[in-house]
């Protein structure tokens, strides 16, 4: 079996090499679409736009590390797509958002304006702004998008990827907020707070670690660890401020170089990713995994991957919760076809779908108020499973992210920080 543990320095020249690839996958469409359609798209109907999708093949680039959203992709959305619009959907799995940042970027510096090989992306966060601040992305085009009337465009959290304006520039097809899971026949009292953490951390050596960033699931454990150790969140939103990153970051680095020793492997070897650790957990090696996801557990079950008396809880400080998003690059081959694909995502029937945690378990990002009625009740029936948190218990303890270049520099600090000493 392959080696799923990477050694620090191994660990850092993978970091480099994803955030600096200009490697180029293969994929495409066949007739490159004119430039002209960027220019006329409002002007069309919906109809229109629908027509002109028929018959074109759609390349979705994606993050593809987890069995049940790349199942939920491959059958329920590629089905929908072709049946109810002739439009093939080929999905794209990428390990890391750079992967396609660099391809796009490099067409666009060749001078490719059109006939990209990359039509829809998953995309938020640092990523979002990077590509839009770079002219990388087609738009603003979500308010064409008949099925954007369920979403509540002006909350905060949809108007705004990792606190930067969206603009029309992205649209939202669903909702996620870090959770922690354990083993209740393991663990029967989590800590439920970040200092109570720290304390279990201490007493039980080699029983807890985190996916190494730039991992996204261990990049938000790590930043729960930075607003600790900066006293709050509070202080930190806004716009990136390098006095006060130098100001609060030692605390941070202090922290997690005095627990470094007390992790699985001594610290001394992280987790690549978020899937493994959960193998970690699933194999009884650490008593924690932690998701994005909050029915990911629930899904894991269903599996027979993690145990029945698997349970998940959320910090009593919060954790933090953020929406997803997909985009469309300024040079797609098949804008129309990615327009019907987001529009396809916000539909409540698919909403409904990979709500179910036999599925994916992801949170709707439509206000299940603005729905048809039958969805309304679709969703009031979905059945919670042990492992999942209430809606309501969730929502109160949503935390906000910060601005991508927080982030960018709390992942830049623990590399040279933590990870190099």
């Amino acid at each position: 079996m392959a080696t799923i543990i990477l050694q620090k320095r191994a660990l850092l020249t993978v970091f480099i090499i994803a955030m600096s690839s200009v490697t180029l996958f293969a994929g495409g469409s066949s007739e490159p679409e004119s430039d002209a359609f960027a220019d006329r798209f409002e002007e069309l109907s919906w109809d229109d736009i629908v027509v002109e999708a028929a018959g074109s093949e759609l390349f979705w680039y994606m993050w593809g590390g987890s069995d049940s959203i790349n199942t939920f992709v491959q059958t329920y959305v590629a089905d929908r797509l072709r049946e109810e619009y002739e439009v093939e959907l080929e999905m794209v799995p990428v390990t890391d958002a750079s992967v396609y940042v660099s391809k796009v970027l490099g067409e666009q510096q060749a001078g490719r304006t059109s006939g990209g090989s990359v039509d829809l992306v998953w995309i938020n966060g640092e990523n979002f702004r990077s590509m839009k601040e770079a002219d990388l992305l087609f738009g603003p085009y979500a308010s064409v998008l008949p099925n954007l009337t369920y979403v509540n465009v002006e909350d905060p959290t949809v108007a705004n990827d990792f606190g930067f304006p969206v603009d029309g520039y992205e649209s939202p097809y669903g909702s996620a907020q870090m959770v922690m899971v354990y083993d209740e026949a393991r663990v029967e009292s989590p800590p439920d707070t970040v200092p109570e953490l720290i304390e279990w951390i201490r007493e039980n050596p080699g029983r807890f670690t985190y996916p190494a960033p730039p991992d996204f699931t261990g990049s938000a454990f790590l930043r729960h660890l930075f607003y600790y150790a900066a006293g709050g969140y509070e202080r930190l939103l806004g716009p990136f401020d390098q006095a006060l990153f130098d100001e609060v970051a030692p605390a941070a680095w202090q922290l997690l170089n005095e627990l470094e020793p007390f992790l699985w492997r001594e610290g001394r070897t992280y987790p690549e990713s978020s899937t493994q650790l959960q193998n970690l957990f699933a194999n009884s090696e650490v008593d924690f995994d932690m998701s994005y996801n909050p029915s990911g557990a629930a899904n894991l079950v269903a599996q027979g991957r993690y145990p029945e008396s698997t349970r998940t809880f959320v910090f009593q400080e919060g954790t933090i919760g953020n929406t997803h998003y997909v985009a469309i690059p300024f040079n797609a081959s098949n804008k129309a076809a990615a327009l019907v694909a987001a529009n396809l995502l916000l539909d409540p029937a698919t909403q409904f779908e990979k709500a179910q945690a036999d599925v994916w378990g992801d949170l709707p990002v439509v206000e299940v108020s603005r729905i048809p009625g039958e969805w309304q009740a679709a969703f009031a029936g979905l059945p919670l499973p042990p492992s999942v948190l209430p809606a309501d218990v969730l929502q109160r303890s949503r935390l906000p992210e910060l601005q991508s270049p927080w982030l960018e520099a709390i992942e830049r600090g623990w590399i040279a920080n933590v990870l190099q000493q």
